[in-house]
């Protein structure tokens, strides 16, 4: 017994010997196996904060531990992976090598927005301090003991260790080789690192057929449930946080239930069950998910515009033209993901917000949490997030069902209900929206995504939105360009006696442009908010491309020269001058060659020329080049916004007014043409956000390629058979009175752009209806200027988080949507991305992300139960609380002005006889 006992105890030695090597730093942090461990080793034997980074005191472990946000641990004898690594790499790194990378951080990272201004401040000052000659300083300062030493409580808890400013330097080789570390090893972003680790372990399963099996599945449901609500307003969507939830217990389930078999394929051999479900197989299944977007294509708008009787009516649009339209166009995206790595994957100021609550989710459910009080929570995020999910859950069956005035929250409009200008400037069905409290409904709260964007994102989107309000105001009340005669807030298009435009009465049988018939029916007309909507677009493309290339020139210029190099020289790593960790991590990978996305592009690019060679599409061949040039030259800049702030707009408006200068009175090509330019831009960062997630999670980039490629096959088909089963089977679709509020929101904007910028043509609009708009171009031009000087001169801290991209975005926000949908989500940024990231980092990232998405959660799956239980076949509850939103004003609408009654000759615009 005593010799069994002693193996045991050499067994136990050497596994623990084997965790501590596992986080040893041997090499320079430049070297992938620099960043790896064995994750096995580490779980299996814990280790204590005595047994790692034995070279450091107490007091300094503790110092450390604060700073990664590890203070609510309650007992120190079993330290997070996490941890324990970057102890032993906080100990290990040289200092010389630590006080260059702090330099060089400072020059990169200059009036980085999404970077704490006190941590860069602090860094600024360890430079600063650094002694002349580091080769003989190489023993710590003493003096963290005599600061910090009545303020650790040491070996117990340090949930109340210190309030110390975070700029403040108490130990300076401490401190300095602490923030190098974080930036050599993990990340500078404190939402990155609350929702990412500092190692990578590549030896655990990650391309499985485990995850094939779950990643179907789940992609199918998700397709079938985000495309049959897409044009719901606001429409319900089941995300990639919601889809997680089902992807765990089902992977882990086939972990239980698959034999252990090894199957061999060719020259391949597969394990059927290689054991626990992993992290990374639940993130690759996740991206599985996610890449389509969950089912939801651009070209639907396409097909609801052409198909329905209501729209163009194009009944030869049949089930072969959607399919070609819909490969070409989901495709052509991953073309330009492969040239797009350089610019916003590899980059570490490419954060992706968005992202980040898939993240935190995937590391909630699959990632063992040590116990942790964190001002007072000690629940674990795993039963936080179904925790809430249920709450959730319960709860929207109040506004969604039960009490809907709760999520239509117009009270303002209630007081003097037949007040038509308090409906229209507060309302929130037909107005514009001004209203503190506009709603209680999660659904609308979070339309913009209000814990996910950074806080200066969302504040400078809604200081757009708001002022919009104001411009939309003085042009309806002034009657300007005939605004009055026609709703406020519409993405309609108008007669000019202020009924619906009918592009049919203007249309051939080809559906192209008739002047006779346009002579008797006259120009069609846009409200005001679309006006305003319009004008900013215009101003934002050569605002965009002059600001970004500006500000961002020299990280451009050298990833093109990284580009033209890899095509030089095809051998070269695409991760060659990323310095980061988690690009060192990944060069562990091989990568997916550029001529994989090149085929994919080529392929796609042949589906688009039969689509409209076979069919009646009206459409040139070269209009699908075009659209390949278009994103050529304006997807870096866009992507670079949207992978920084989560703020994202589309080539939609510009490509619709060049090709309908190339094209007049060809509506069908206009749109052929725009979803192609629209698409590639929107797929492809689609794509790449889904890569950055498998870049933070270290999954292999060609399993991540073949999952996406698999993924968006898929739900294209599942796609049309759904949007197919709307238009047939849904009563009343898209119709603006729907009650289940399928009122088609997006293509109702894409039927009205096609009309004006399409079949009438920008020639007509800018040369007799709206001549002003032709001018916008010239305005977000000029603007650039002052907004570029005031970046790089005026106040750091104004100007650091003056975003005016953002600002001239938040003016799209209007027709049909309107400041109700952004308000609520404002005092939700202000309280959580801004107050508790600040003062309670610890809880914010441990909390935050993983509150969003299980709301997002309940959210779903409560709306689709409410949907098919008591909405398909309507079991309506006719009470006050479900009818007083809509019994105004802002229920009903209307125009300020009858253009019958108070127009000229009955009718407002050009006069007959002399249309534009």
């Amino acid at each position: 017994m005593a010799e069994k006992a002693n193996v045991n105890k050499e067994i136990a030695n050497l596994d623990k010997e084997n965790a501590i090597t596992s986080v040893t730093s041997v090499r320079s942090h430049l070297d992938v196996e620099d960043h790896q461990l064995d994750l096995n080793a580490i779980t299996s034997q814990p280790l204590s904060i005595g047994q790692v980074a034995e070279e450091l005191t107490s007091d300094q472990k503790f110092f450390i531990l604060k700073r990664l946000n590890y203070e609510g641990l309650v007992s120190f004898d079993n330290l997070p992976t996490g941890a324990a690594f970057m102890l032993e790499k906080v100990q290990a790194l040289d200092i010389n090598e630590a006080v260059t990378i702090l330099k060089e951080f400072l020059v990169e990272h200059e009036g980085d927005v999404n970077l704490p201004t006190q941590d860069y401040e602090l860094i600024e000052k360890l430079v600063a301090n650094a002694p002349s000659n580091l080769y003989n300083s190489n023993s710590s300062s003493e003096n963290i003991k005599e600061k910090l030493a009545d303020n650790f409580e040491k070996q117990t808890s340090i949930t109340s260790s210190t309030d110390i400013e975070s700029t403040e330097i108490v130990d300076w080789f401490l401190q300095t080789k602490l923030e190098a570390a974080l930036i050599a090893y993990h990340s500078p972003y404190a939402e990155v690192r609350a929702v990412t680790d500092c190692f990578d372990d590549p030896e655990l399963s990650c391309e499985t057929i485990r995850v094939y099996i779950v990643g179907l599945v789940m992609t199918a449901i998700g397709a079938f449930i985000n495309q049959f609500f897409a044009e719901r307003q606001p429409s319900v969507t089941f995300s990639s946080s919601v889809a997680q939830l089902f992807i765990y217990p089902f992977g882990t389930a086939l972990s239980y239930i698959l034999p252990d078999w090894n199957l061999k394929v060719w020259k391949y051999n597969f394990r059927l069950n290689p054991g626990p479900w992993t992290h990374k197989e639940q993130m690759l299944a996740t991206i599985f998910f996610s890449v389509s977007g969950g089912g939801t294509s651009y070209v639907s708008y396409n097909i609801h515009v052409q198909k329905l009787a209501r729209y163009y009516d194009n009944q030869w649009a049949d089930f072969g033209y959607q399919t070609l339209l819909i490969l070409a166009t989901n495709f052509l995206g991953f073309g330009f993901a492969g040239i797009m790595r350089k610019f916003a994957i590899y980059p570490i100021k490419s954060i992706w917000p968005t992202i980040l609550p898939t993240l935190a989710l995937n590391k909630a459910l699959t990632q063992p949490e040590r116990k942790e009080n964190i001002n007072g929570w000690t629940i674990s995020r795993y039963y936080w997030f179904f925790l809430v999910t249920v709450v959730s859950f319960v709860y929207f069956w109040i506004p969604d069902y039960l009490f809907q005035a709760l999520s239509t929250f117009n009270w303002i409009t209630w007081i003097k209900p037949d007040n038509f200008n308090l409906a229209m400037v507060t309302g929130s069905v037909k107005g514009l929206g001004l209203n503190p409290i506009p709603t209680f409904d999660w659904n609308v709260i979070n339309y913009n995504h209000c814990l996910t964007f950074p806080f200066y994102s969302y504040a400078n989107q809604y200081i757009g939105t708001f002022l919009g309000l104001f411009i939309i105001t003085g042009l309806y009340y002034s009657n300007h360009l005939w605004t009055g005669y026609m709703p406020i807030n519409s993405s309609s298009l108008f007669t000019n006696t202020g009924e619906l435009y009918d592009v049919k009465a203007i249309v051939n049988s080809n559906s192209l442009f008739d002047r006779n018939k346009y002579e008797k029916v006259g120009p069609p007309f846009y409200s005001a908010a679309n006006l305003v909507v319009y004008g900013s677009f215009f101003a934002i493309y050569p605002f965009t491309i002059v600001y970004e290339v500006f500000m961002n020139y020299k990280p451009m210029k050298d990833a093109l020269f990284g580009l033209g190099k890899s095509f030089r020289n095809f051998r070269r790593s695409t991760y060659h001058g990323f310095t980061d960790p988690h690009s060192r991590m990944m060069t562990r990978y091989k990568e997916v060659p550029d001529w994989c996305f090149l085929c994919v592009l080529v392929i796609s690019v042949v589906l688009g020329i039969l689509c409209v060679k076979v069919y009646p599409a009206e459409t040139p061949v070269w209009g699908i080049f075009f659209a390949l040039a278009i994103n050529f030259v304006f997807l870096i800049p866009l992507t670079a916004v949207y992978s920084v702030t989560g703020f994202q707009f589309g080539l939609n408006v510009l490509v619709e007014l060049i090709v309908g200068y190339a094209l007049p009175g060809n509506g069908l090509a206009l749109n052929f043409i725009k979803a192609l330019g629209y698409n590639i831009n929107g797929q492809a960062q689609n794509y790449i956000s889904d890569q950055k997630m498998g870049h933070y999670l270290k999954i292999p980039p060609r399993a991540m390629f073949r999952t996406q490629m698999l993924s968006v096959f898929l739900t294209s088909f599942i796609g049309l058979a759904v949007i197919n089963f709307d238009i047939n089977h849904i009563k009343d679709y898209c119709d603006p009175d729907n009650r289940l509020k399928f009122t088609c929101p997006n293509s109702n904007v894409f039927y009205s752009a096609s009309i004006l910028w399409g079949v009438i043509g920008p020639k007509i609009v800018f040369g007799g209806i709206y001549p002003i708009l032709q001018y916008c171009f010239l305005i977000g031009l000029l603007l650039a200027f002052p907004c570029i000087a005031f970046k790089k001169y005026g106040p750091k801290k104004v100007a650091k988080y003056f975003q005016p991209t953002l600002i001239i975005g938040g003016l799209l926000n209007y027709a049909p949507y309107n400041l109700s949908y952004y308000t609520v989500g404002l005092y939700f940024s202000i309280a959580s991305m801004w107050y508790l990231r600040k003062r309670y980092t610890t809880w914010w990232e441990k909390y935050n992300y993983v509150f969003t998405a299980a709301m997002d959660a309940g959210v779903a799956f409560s709306a689709i139960i409410i949907f098919f239980a008591v909405q398909y076949h309507d079991k309506s509850i006719n009470w006050w609380g479900n009818l007083v939103s809509y019994l105004g004003y802002d229920g009903v609408g209307g125009n300020r002005l009858n253009a019958t009654l108070s127009a000229p000759d009955g009718y407002f615009g050009p006069r007959k006889g002399h249309y534009p």
